[in-house]
């Protein structure tokens, strides 16, 4: 089964912010699809047995807060 899970985080605004969350996001066990949309300020993760929690530690770790 997959899982999707969305986020905000506003503060991302380039291509640097998108490859530092697709990073870490995408070192999470079970995560096999993150998706970044500067536009809309969204990412889009997606895996199995996804943990909301772990998935904010990670955002976190690039550098950037969950709304």
């Amino acid at each position: 089964m997959t899982d999707t899970l969305t986020f905000s985080v506003p503060g991302m605004t380039c291509g640097h912010c998108e490859a530092s969350i697709k990073k870490e996001v995408g070192a999470v066990h079970g995560v096999v699809g993150v998706d970044v949309d500067l536009g809309t300020k969204d990412v889009v993760v997606t895996g199995s047995g996804l943990d909301r929690a772990t998935i904010v530690s990670a955002i976190d770790e690039a550098g950037f807060d969950v709304a």
